[in-house]
């Protein structure tokens, strides 16, 4: 049985339909769907039940999903087997969108001298995003704004770098509070983890804003406020000065209202020594800030 059938099967039931898991594996629908089918004659069973344009798992496949997925998950650490260094093989990172315009271009060119065996694929999303896929093992690694809770024991949570929260505006300013009050205030999403931290800060001193939008998204606020469309409460993450040059940035020297940013992964992973490549480089890289 070739694993790369069963790596059809398994994007066929992420993605909902033999097209769309066509598209993210490159392939023609018609060269999925013969994959499937290979996979039925061989186990004598039906696995996907089709309606239309989508595909669902019968009860037959759901019941051996797990194990397709284990194999899939073992045949990609064969190649890791055979380097003494235990330093080749695919990790999947899901990374919040503020680090990848600063921290992770870095990450990956150190990455590819010190272990050119090991490919980085990198998942954007929001904190809630990547930490859902960590625990659904969707990823390996995901490295976002530190959880408002107790992540579980099979979690391994290690800190990377604080990001103080700074007052933002395109006209010099010294009387923040004043200006929050009165000009249009662009809010960092209060629902993401980031955000609440914002949002907290506002409530701690009985602050009413005018809010213009709402966005979870610190280089477009910051592209918004150097556009003069309002000011704005964000973390100074790195690479905010090469966004929007022209921006007056304002510290709030309070640590209580800082953004933490931690690096999620699973204590029994099976790569473990990749995790810690990648772990070791992102605590070098954020030392050097």
């Amino acid at each position: 049985m070739d694993s790369r059938f069963l790596q059809s099967l398994i994007a066929v039931i992420e993605t909902g339909s033999i097209a769309a898991a066509a598209r993210e594996q490159n392939l023609t629908a018609a060269a999925v769907s013969q994959r499937i089918k290979a996979l039925e004659n061989t186990l004598q069973t039906t696995l996907l039940l089709r309606s239309g344009h989508s595909a669902i798992p019968s009860d037959a496949c759901l019941r051996l999903l797990p194990r397709a997925k284990s194999i899939v998950a073992q045949v990609s650490l064969l190649r890791g087997d055979l380097d003494p260094t235990g330093l080749t093989g695919e990790i999947k990172v899901g990374v919040i969108s503020s680090l990848l315009s600063s921290v992770m271009p870095n990450c990956v060119r150190q990455l590819s001298t010190q272990a050119p065996g090991l490919l980085l694929q990198i998942v954007p999303g929001t904190s809630k995003d990547c930490y859902r896929q960590l625990l659904a093992q969707e990823i390996d690694i995901a490295i976002v704004v530190e959880p408002p809770f107790t992540v579980p024991k099979a979690i391994e949570q290690q800190h990377l770098l604080s990001q103080p929260l700074c007052f933002i505006s395109a006209q010099q300013c010294s009387d923040i509070p004043a200006a929050l009050s009165s000009q249009a205030f662009i809010q960092y999403d209060q629902q993401a983890w980031g955000g609440a931290i914002a949002k907290r800060y506002l409530v701690d001193h009985q602050l009413q804003v005018q809010t213009l939008c709402e966005i979870d998204a610190l280089e477009t606020i910051s592209l918004m406020v150097a556009s003069n469309m309002g000011v704005s409460l964000i973390p100074h993450w790195q690479g905010m000065s090469q966004i929007a040059a022209n921006l007056q940035v304002l510290p709030i020297k309070d640590k209580r209202y800082q953004r933490n940013i931690s690096m999620l992964s699973h204590k029994l992973s099976e790569k473990k020594l990749l995790v810690s490549a990648l772990q070791d480089t992102l605590m070098q890289l954020s030392q050097m800030r």
